[in-house]
């Protein structure tokens, strides 16, 4: 499919988004700025047409991205002076970076760097996707910006792009009124915040891939690190193992420290290709003998991986901070100095094997992840097995409840039944199986901050894929009560009904949206009623 194919769709989008972009200007509040990036989202004919274009389509992100990294008064090595750490892969690497900012927190500000009187003393955390609020996406001392502060530097930005010219030949056709689309937007806005806020090391977690991922305009981070690696995001990285790692190794750098977990074998042949074409060397982390003991903040065994890999990354970059008394990156065995040991145990990340107790049902228990690729539903239903207790039929039973708009569904489905049916050596791991779209709300569909207009609006009105869903699932297990449901509100309700006010185990997984969705309903609920009393 040739690129002008994609510029079609991008004038087609500019008109849809018009009036939404113009309303937005009118308040330069936060729900205004929300309003605002959200006109600057990639509707579902681009999407669509950029996967058709195949792996590779997008070399010109870097060069367009310092473009607008220019045109907002900044230089790439500007962005040098916030001792960036990045972090890609495709597992874990939203758990990796919550564990290296939480680490890192217990150190700045620390009189143990001698350099201590000239290091800033805070730590940004750029993470995507957000579940509740666009402003998780970034974070200071692992607490989301303020709406005042995310309002200020979206305006900030806003306003130098508005007054500076476009580059000649500017060669992104996604941008929308001259301005980048929203993860650019957003990856600039965070850097540009970070500077302005003085962060002492700014944690950046890559979007998709490495190589032409926004955020690898960082020209010298000061430490990079892989997470586990698998399939996913095909149309854009490549559907074999070699083209993930290849696109995932662009994140090295000359110099510049780099490390990674254990990776199947032709992984980590091209990682180490990579590291070598950089003129750096790459490490392998083992699991560090400290995850027997230490009691993680995340849950899942799978964390003791990616904890590992942030000990290792944080001990580099402490000690090329200049900090004493930190472990050695590489030694398993290394005694974990206390600021290690508390930030590992208070890292906190919501929607990643996330159990919490029903605040209106008591025995009404839900255990939340965001699983979307093969392994990850499989890491899913693994924690879900080890953590639900087995219930006995007087109970409700457990419920599943399922989502995944853009990717195989059904094929997720089935590996999840496998999965926890060998797991929980049960043939019918849920008695109630409850599908629905990520459209959060019956009355009024989504709240701002949890719009998304790249997915195909039809299917989401017909409900074409939970309908598919339901049939699948049925195939699989003809004994399971399937449900189809328009919101995620709903498919609250409906699980709370089956349970009754008797013991049951809902898991919710699919899908980061639907769980972002699903923790908004249940925290509104708890918010309306603390304001009510």
């Amino acid at each position: 499919m040739p690129l002008h194919t994609v510029c079609r769709a991008c004038a087609r989008q500019r008109h849809i988004q018009r009036r939404l972009y113009s309303s937005a200007k009118q308040s330069r509040d936060y729900n205004g700025a929300v309003q605002a990036l959200n006109a600057l989202q990639s509707n579902f004919s681009i999407v669509e047409a950029i996967r058709k274009l195949g792996p590779g389509w997008n070399k010109l992100a870097i060069p367009e991205m310092i473009g607008w990294v220019r045109r907002i008064g900044y230089e790439p090595s500007d962005f040098d002076h916030l001792n960036p750490i990045h972090i890609a892969g495709t597992k874990g690497k939203g758990s990796t970076s919550s564990f290296i900012s939480s680490i890192l927190a217990q150190y700045l500000p620390s009189k143990r760097s001698i350099h201590a009187e000239r290091l800033p003393s805070s730590v940004g955390l750029y993470t995507s996707p957000h579940l509740r609020f666009v402003r998780e996406r970034i974070q200071i001392d692992n607490q989301p910006i303020s709406e005042e502060l995310f309002a200020k530097c979206f305006w900030e930005l806003w306003d130098r792009l508005e007054s500076t010219p476009p580059v000649p030949g500017h060669p992104d056709p996604r941008s929308i009124e001259d301005k980048p689309v929203y993860f650019h937007y957003l990856t600039l806005m965070a850097l540009h915040c970070y500077l302005e806020e003085k962060v002492g090391t700014a944690v950046i977690e890559c979007g998709i891939g490495g190589e032409y991922d926004t955020t690898n305009v960082l020209v010298k981070p000061l430490t990079t690190g892989v997470t586990s690696l698998g399939i996913d995001h095909e149309a854009l990285l490549g559907d074999t193992i070699e083209s993930i790692a290849w696109h995932k190794g662009g994140i090295f750098k000359e110099g510049v420290p780099a490390f990674t977990v254990p990776q199947p074998e032709k992984a980590l042949a091209v990682l180490n290709e990579r590291a070598q074409e950089r003129g750096t060397v790459l490490d392998i982390v083992e699991e560090h003998q400290a995850m027997q003991t230490v009691r993680l903040g995340l849950q899942g065994d799978f964390q003791r991986t990616n904890a590992s890999l942030a000990v290792a990354i944080c001990a580099s970059h402490l000690s090329r901070l200049g900090y004493t008394g930190v472990p050695d990156a590489l030694d398993p065995a290394a005694s974990l100095p206390a600021e290690f040991v508390a930030g590992l145990e208070s890292a906190r990340l919501g929607g990643r094997c996330d159990m919490r107790q029903d605040t209106k049902l008591e025995g009404l228990t839900w255990y939340i992840d965001g699983g979307h690729t093969l392994e990850s539903i499989e890491m899913a239903g693994r924690w879900f097995a080890s953590a639900t207790p087995r219930t006995p039929h007087k109970d409700a039973g457990r419920i599943l409840i399922f989502n995944q708009q853009t990717r195989d569904a059904s094929l997720l489905a089935r590996r999840l039944h496998t999965t926890l049916a060998a797991a929980l050596d049960d043939a019918r791991p849920f008695q109630h199986a409850i599908f629905c779209p990520n459209t959060t709300y019956k009355s009024s569909g989504y709240k701002a901050d949890l719009v998304s207009i790249n997915t195909n609006k039809d299917d989401v009105g017909s409900l074409r894929v939970q309908r598919e869903l339901a049939g699948t699932y049925d195939s699989i297990d003809p004994e399971a009560k399937v449900h189809v449901l328009s919101t995620i509100e709903e498919a609250v309700h409906r699980a709370r009904e089956i349970a009754g006010g008797r013991k049951a185990e809902v898991l919710v997984t699919g899908s980061l949206h639907l769980v972002g969705g699903l923790i908004e309903v249940l925290e509104s609920e708890t918010e309306h009623e603390s304001k009510g009393s």
